[in-house]
């Protein structure tokens, strides 16, 4: 359908500029949580730990579970994947860069050994994408939906625990360790199908043939 540059709807702006400016200010004004708590409590990480810790996990689930998963849902398994690659690649160079692993310093602790930790990021990402498509198929059935999101976040959850216990620097260990890198996942196969389910009720998806 071809628009003139006269015809915009209400819907336009709202989808068009506040919502993307809302999302990006959210991510921003996450990241700098984490700084301003430790300059409040003067450096003591103990103290913020846990806050700072549920950042992180938020911004996460957002990044390389929840946009690929929703994705995988309601366009396709390639759409998901490649969103996963892309998204994990790029978190994968967020997390490098946050903890110095590529530095000196970071070397001479053993830091380059977080490359399995790097790569399971990029493939357990691509994983949540591409199996929730492939496994959905674009239904609009709520319950295949929902199945699909559990089964391709459980899955890549404990992919990602491996590819933990395969990184020399790795601190992701045991029972605990296990629990929170998968359950956070399995929750937001609970979740996503939700908010995908809403997308095709206000047909934000692709026509099918």
């Amino acid at each position: 359908m071809d628009l003139s540059w006269k015809e915009w709807k209400r819907n336009d702006i709202i989808y068009g500029i506040v919502a993307p400016l809302v999302v990006v200010l959210v991510i921003a004004g996450l990241s700098l949580v984490g700084p301003f708590l430790l300059r409040s409590s003067g450096g003591n990480f103990e103290s913020v730990g846990l806050f700072i810790g549920i950042i992180s996990e938020i911004e996460e689930l957002v990044i390389i579970v929840s946009v690929p998963l929703l994705l995988g849902l309601v366009w396709n398994r390639w759409a998901g994947g490649a969103s996963g690659f892309l998204l994990g690649s790029i978190y994968a160079i967020w997390f490098a860069v946050k903890y110095g692993v590529f530095s000196a310093a970071a070397f001479g602790r053993g830091g380059a050994g977080f490359g399995p930790t790097i790569l399971g990021y990029v493939l357990s990402s691509m994983l949540v994408g591409y199996m929730s498509g492939a496994l959905n198929k674009r239904s609009e059935n709520f319950r295949r939906m929902l199945i699909s999101g559990v089964v391709s976040t459980t899955i890549a959850g404990v992919f990602l625990f491996g590819m933990f216990q395969l990184s020399p620097s790795n601190v992701v260990t045991g029972v605990e360790g296990f629990l929170l890198t998968v359950l956070p996942r399995v929750a937001a196969g609970f979740i996503i199908p939700v908010i995908a389910k809403v997308f095709m009720w206000y047909g934000i998806t692709t026509h099918k043939t």
